[in-house]
């Protein structure tokens, strides 16, 4: 086993996105002679995605093309209950960047011990992001997660304080990179020299920094008690519709997710579409008031190839006995939907 000039361990635990960053932080080390082990974490909220593969296959591709071993683990519920209230609050949107950090480190140091590693790295870069990527943030995030000078960044290492593995000589500090800031030259750079040419998303992502996927989330905590992990990845499919404080209504937006709404629907739930039409399916969530029936019927009406100004019969029923009915509505009009859209 490789050892630095101390003794440790030359092995660290590198947090694998899948994207650039993360990729590259990766070639770094192993170009240093570090064994590397890969941590990839996963939420319902991450971007770095294929149409049809998520962050843990794109981390997994980055792994095997790189020869080293990888692990997944998943921010459930935890992370769901941490962003109600995350004690260093939001960025821009509704993305707790600093607390979502904290909560991966802390696992990865239960791990360090586990695998007999010696440090963490990630692919992070000084300035890149405003809230969790300034150097006060991450003295704060490296501190409360209890691995204050274990965490090397070696894409910007010669801007920040020496680690721990960079002053015992398990990692040399002068081959490590200054980039800082928000521009992506030179990470893409460095890809064309390693030859690295499908990586889907440049820095990863996540859609809690979208507003609009933000505007859903900050809905959904303000009317919800509780919210699980089958809620959250609700909130990626189709269009929103607030209508009560206790009924929200959400319209498919193409056959992919007509189909995910018929199957994700609950048996407490309604669900519409208009007869005879092309058009998609509308699941209305929450408590049903009998006088939201034609509101949530014009809404329906309002999408696919259905005339705009005559009357067109919307099917509807509860989920669980199939009970319903159908009623004749004309298509809502696009000045009272935008005050209903989240």
């Amino acid at each position: 086993m490789k050892r630095g000039a101390e003794g440790l361990e030359k092995r660290g635990i590198g947090l694998l996105s899948g994207g650039l960053d993360s990729t590259l932080a990766v070639r770094i080390m192993l170009d240093l002679g570090i064994e590397v082990i890969g941590l990839n974490f996963m939420s319902p909220f991450c971007t770095c995605t294929s149409k049809n593969s998520g962050c843990k296959s794109e981390a997994v591709k980055v792994a095997r093309a790189s020869g080293i071993d990888i692990r997944s683990i998943f921010l459930g519920q935890e992370y769901l209950d941490m962003i109600r209230a995350p004690k260093h609050g939001y960025g821009k949107n509704m993305n707790p960047c600093m607390d979502c950090r904290i909560m991966m480190f802390r696992y990865t140091k239960g791990i360090m011990k586990e695998v007999n590693a010696s440090f963490i790295f990630t692919g992070e870069v000084l300035g890149q992001r405003p809230m969790s990527q300034r150097h006060d943030a991450m003295n704060i995030i490296d501190k409360e997660s209890g691995v204050k000078g274990l965490v090397l960044r070696p894409l910007s290492a010669r801007l920040l304080e020496p680690t721990i593995p960079e002053k015992e000589g398990v990692v040399n500090r002068e081959r490590l990179l200054r980039i800082s800031g928000r521009s992506r030259r030179p990470q893409i750079r460095m890809a064309e020299e390693y030859n690295i040419n499908d990586y889907h998303c440049p820095s990863g992502g996540c859609l809690l920094t979208q507003i609009s996927f933000a505007n859903r989330m900050r809905d959904m905590i303000k009317f919800s008690h509780t919210i699980s992990v089958k809620d959250a990845r609700l909130l990626r499919i189709g269009r929103h519709f607030r209508l009560t404080e206790k009924c929200k209504v959400i319209v498919g937006r193409n056959k992919e997710e007509n189909d995910k709404l018929e199957k994700v629907a609950e048996p407490d739930d309604y669900s519409f579409f208009v007869k005879g039409y092309t058009g998609p399916v509308v699941i209305a969530k929450g408590v049903m008031e009998e006088s939201l029936i034609p509101l949530i019927s014009q809404i329906t009406a309002r999408y696919g190839d259905t005339p705009k100004n005559a009357d067109v019969p919307v099917c509807w029923k509860r989920i669980s006995n199939n009970e319903g009915s159908t009623i004749l509505v004309t298509a809502i009009d696009e000045v009272r939907l935008k005050e209903m859209r989240i």
